[in-house]
């Protein structure tokens, strides 16, 4: 249908202010932050910058604390999202057979999703502390431990609980994303199936599986950019210690701009995040594609 000159006009005058407001707040601080990686730009340099080059760049690749939080990212990532993908998927399986108090269920699982991070990390915290809840049911109540067991003052005891934490958080997320997705699956097609003997784990895998691909890479591609994102339970729970041993790409980020106020090292910091994540979304697709073929 083509549209006359004063119908476009129309159009565009309705497209404006959010075309403004994203050019505003999305693309300038995008150019902005990409304009800053390239300068000396921190505390003391606010109003006069000095042109750098890739220095910034530099600086993030020969960081060894940049190398370990980026360790802990992929180790965090690689852990809680097939973890919730799994659990998620196995929630969804159950509640899709469930004919009696369905939104009941539904609601229990997704409120861990709903709950604050804020609040969720500081009762996290608060339960694993060295005098925190868990320490007094080992140590006061089982006797299992004469001991408290110093949970977070470990890189490996902060970064399991963080982990365990974003898993308990995201398994309502998925099994929403999960549970609408097989809802849509033909019932022809699991009749098919029964016809020709499949048993069960044949009708998931050969069935199942298939029908879902799309919302599995739609999961696969959200969780993995939330697990580069990870920052306020880290930051509540840990807070990067000991010694930025715990500290995620983001939280490094943060200490980097507002505790040094290297703000161009964290600019080039965003950057290569950014740029990791492009890639890590281009090997997912690919992938999913070539099982397609």
């Amino acid at each position: 249908m083509k549209l006359t000159g004063k119908r476009k006009i129309q159009i565009g005058v309705l497209l404006l202010p959010g075309i403004l407001v994203f050019a505003i707040f999305t693309c300038y601080p995008i150019i902005k932050l990409f304009i800053m990686s390239f300068f000396e730009w921190n505390y003391g340099s606010i109003l006069d910058q000095n042109f750098i080059g890739l220095q910034n760049y530099i600086n993030v690749f020969s960081d060894e604390y940049f190398r370990t939080a980026f360790v802990n990212t992929i180790i965090y990532t690689l852990v809680t999202v097939p973890g919730q993908m799994i659990l998620g998927l196995l929630v969804a399986l159950l509640l899709n057979q469930v004919t009696r108090l369905k939104v009941t269920y539904r609601v229990l699982y997704y409120l861990p999703v709903i709950t604050s991070w804020v609040v969720a990390s500081l009762i996290f915290k608060y339960v694993f502390n060295t005098e925190g809840m868990l320490n007094y049911f080992l140590t006061d109540i089982i006797h299992l431990t004469s001991e408290n067991i110093r949970w977070l003052d470990t890189r490996w005891g902060g970064l399991c609980i963080a982990m365990f934490l974003g898993i308990w958080k995201g398994i309502g997320w998925n099994m929403i994303v999960f549970l609408a997705a097989l809802q849509t699956v033909p019932t022809e097609y699991y009749e098919a199936a029964s016809i020709d003997g499949a048993s069960s784990v044949k009708k998931f895998f050969h069935v199942t599986l298939p029908c879902i691909k799309g919302n599995i890479l739609f999961a696969l591609v959200m969780l993995t950019i939330g697990g580069f994102n990870v920052y306020t339970s880290v930051k509540m729970i840990t807070n990067g210690e000991p010694g930025h041993q715990t500290d995620m790409i983001l939280t490094w980020m943060y200490h980097k701009a507002f505790n040094t106020g290297d703000f161009g090292y964290s600019a080039a910091l965003s950057f290569v995040t950014a740029v990791v994540l492009a890639i890590l979304a281009v090997i997912q697709f690919r992938l999913m594609q070539n099982k397609d073929n």
